[in-house]
């Protein structure tokens, strides 16, 4: 059950990034941006106890969800850049 926290997370990730992109805040600050919602969904699942995962564990999927929305966005990138 916890790639499903993993995806839940990657997909608002995604979504805040492409915000991002439409604001006038400059690319560079994303990563950041994606690190603050990595600590934000680790606090509220160690606080619901969401999938009674423990902290380390949390704490590594709420990382690998964002970050992996920062490899799919680029990817998308790479994909139009070929074409």
């Amino acid at each position: 059950m916890e790639i499903t926290v993993a995806i839940i997370i990657t997909a608002l990730t995604l979504v805040a990034g492409q915000i991002t992109k439409l604001t006038s805040i400059d690319n560079k600050w994303i990563p950041l941006q994606n690190i603050i919602i990595a600590v934000i969904a680790s606090i509220v699942c160690i606080v619901f106890k969401v999938e009674n995962m423990g902290i380390l564990e949390t704490i590594v999927t709420c990382v690998f969800g964002t970050m992996s929305a920062g490899g799919i966005a680029d990817l998308g990138k790479i994909t139009e850049k070929e074409e």
